[in-house]
């Protein structure tokens, strides 16, 4: 929850040309809390925006109040403009504005969808409502900052369009406001001064912006720990930015599909933990109590059983709404209204399997069936996520096969994480350790939000995560597939992940119990999974708080570079049709998965010497923190 603090009084004082520098000094903040530059037109932003916020507070006479800038929400990468943290003025409570910064002159309703915007000039298609941003973050601060206490009380959010007249932006007072999204121009200044004085005190805010920092974050709302009641019942998630985007340009999609008779694919792509299965599960929910035809569907045997379990728990009915891609062979053309594809990038080149009917063995590419099935079909992918020879869903070929269809193709891209605890400086790290990202393997640096750690032995590991289950989370082992599997049927299982004197099972690859043992495709969820040792197909997909990782002999560092060798990896998929390159690039996204499970944490170990060194060299040394 780090943010670039100052008073408004102080922050004023760039309003002036003859102060430069602000953009510098938050581009520096951004570097030392996420790793990455600000962009040009982000600098540009804040030189042109944050002054003006902070005149204003100066002219209602609020010049003390704090203004937390970047303001990062806890469990996210995501960032809020500013933050304005005081007293309330008949309470003295603490007392919150957020506040949303928008440069645009004008703006209108994108097709009538009072949702979406459309800015002119500005690339990327429709945008969210500002009011519905702004909205989306006070609702998460509410949900996840234990500091608010009483976010009915303490929040406010407003929208202000500081360089806007109302004729120019008329269509967007259509969207209904309330106290945690109101909209504001630069002709209503003087209500938005008012507004601000009702909420904040003549009074220093520094307090107030303590308490808020230090706030702790409350439990997130894990996936299957929600899943029932987000598709049966009522929404559990809050969804943020390009992940409501996301959210309303289907339901427009499916809207439109009704009135025009024409088939929408929508593309959604983002990296572990953006959102996408948040999103899934959303659309089912809202589209299935709409009682619109909607399915929803993977390619992982683990994910779809796991929902049928949690989200069909006691419902037949709910339970049949989660497919394999393999289940639309012989689907009707547009048999259903929504086709909603999770883990796309696990769609295959074609369904065709040992035991598929020879009648059905055309060839045909499962994209296009899946792409017939439904008015609607949306993908939700990671192309960094393909582990598995065969596998072939990636934004080109899916955008290729619909347009060669005729279809309209909408694609967004899930800028923000989730997952790591929205750590942006972890998922980078990881990115460049394993060559997915340029610039090579850099040292950690740290973040408040993750830890990541060495352990010097997988006893070690297991050690220092074992008591994160007595203290309520969740945290598994996992290892990239470098150890032979026995699956011969038994009541037990054979300790074939052999460290030095330390050895377990792999994840059950049986669909029942064992005695303490979940079956294979409830590991990442059920009790009695820490026990065993995950492979990449039981992780992917999945989320816990702690994540411990075995790096194998087939992913090796040597004078700094990392070095894949095919031999020791046993995955018999790899060792079947995979061109050395081709199995070179799923060894790396198959590390890329199991090093980005953990939301609070990862602790790593490395079965080479030389590679461990090496790691302990960029980490540390061990502890969680």
């Amino acid at each position: 929850m780090t943010a670039f603090r100052r008073s408004a009084s102080s922050l004023s004082a760039y309003a002036s040309p003859l102060e430069k520098g602000l953009g510098e000094l938050l581009s520096e903040h951004l570097r030392f809390t996420t790793g990455r530059s600000a962009s040009p037109s982000e600098v540009r932003s804040w030189d042109r925006s944050l002054p003006v916020l902070a005149s204003d507070l100066v002219d209602a006479g609020l010049g003390d109040v704090e203004m937390l800038v970047e303001y990062r929400l806890p469990l996210s990468g995501k960032r809020v403009d500013v933050v304005l943290a005081g007293h309330h003025p008949e309470t003295n409570d603490h007392s919150y504005v957020v506040v949303e910064l928008k440069q645009w002159s004008e703006a209108e309703s994108w097709e009538e969808d009072a949702a979406m915007v459309l800015v002119p000039h500005q690339p990327g298609g429709p945008k969210l409502h500002p009011v519905l941003q702004v909205r989306g973050y006070c609702d998460y601060i509410g949900d996840f900052v234990s500091s608010v206490t009483d976010p009915e009380k303490q929040l406010r959010g407003v929208a202000y369009l500081h360089n806007a007249y109302d004729p120019a932006v008329n269509d967007l007072f259509d969207l209904p406001q309330d106290d945690n999204g109101r909209l504001f121009t630069a002709q209503r200044r003087g209500e938005f001064l008012s507004f601000l004085r009702s909420r904040l005190a003549p009074l220093s805010g520094a307090e107030s912006a303590d308490h808020l920092l230090s706030g702790r974050t409350r439990p997130g709302r894990q996936l299957m720990k929600v899943a029932a009641a987000e598709v049966k019942e009522r929404t559990q998630f809050t969804l943020l930015d390009e992940q409501r985007t996301a959210f309303q340009m289907v339901m427009h999609a499916v809207e439109r599909a009704h009135e025009e008779d024409h088939k929408t694919a929508v593309i959604i792509s983002g990296g572990p933990g953006s959102g996408k299965s948040v999103i899934a599960l959303s659309l089912l929910g809202e589209l299935s109590r709409k009682g619109i035809g909607t399915m929803h569907a993977t390619g992982s045997k683990a994910f779809t059983t796991t929902m049928r379990k949690v989200a069909g728990k006691r419902s037949t009915r709910v339970k049949e709404l989660f497919k394999y891609f393999n289940s639309f062979m012989e689907a009707s053309k547009n048999q259903f209204e929504v086709l909603i594809c999770d883990e796309s990038h696990r769609i295959r080149e074609t369904s065709a399997n040992r035991y598929t009917k020879a009648k059905l063995r055309t060839g045909r590419p499962q994209v296009d069936e899946l792409l017939s099935a439904a008015r609607v079909p949306v993908f939700l992918l990671d192309e960094h996520q393909v582990v598995r020879p065969g596998e072939m869903g990636t934004v080109r070929t899916i955008r290729e096969h619909a347009e060669a269809r005729g279809m309209r193709v909408h694609e967004i891209n899930l800028k923000g994480q989730f997952r790591c605890g929205g750590s942006e400086l972890y998922e980078e790290w990881v990115l460049r350790l394993l060559g997915l990202a340029p610039g090579g393997p850099v040292p950690w640096s740290g973040d408040d939000g993750f830890s990541l750690s060495m352990a010097a032995s997988p006893a070690e590991m297991e050690q220092a995560l074992r008591p994160t289950l007595e203290q309520g989370y969740t945290a598994r082992l996992s290892a990239g597939y470098c150890w032979p599997w026995s699956k011969k049927e038994k009541d037990r299982l054979e300790n074939d992940v052999r460290v030095g004197g330390w050895e377990r099972p792999w994840n059950s690859h049986l669909d029942r119990w064992l005695p303490g043992v979940p079956p294979s495709a409830l590991w990442a969820t059920e009790e009695g999974g820490f026990d065993q040792v995950g492979c990449v197909y039981t992780a992917q997909g999945f989320e816990y708080d702690w994540s411990g990782v075995i790096l194998g002999p087939d992913l090796l560092f040597r004078d700094g570079h990392l070095v894949i060798d095919r031999a020791a990896n046993r995955d018999p998929a790899m060792k079947k049709t995979a061109t050395d390159e081709e199995a070179e690039a799923l060894i790396r996204n198959t590390y890329k998965v199991l090093l980005t499970r953990g939301m609070r944490g990862t602790v790593l170990y490395s079965t080479d010497p030389e590679t461990q060194e090496y790691l302990v060299s960029l980490v540390g040394g061990g502890g969680l923190s």
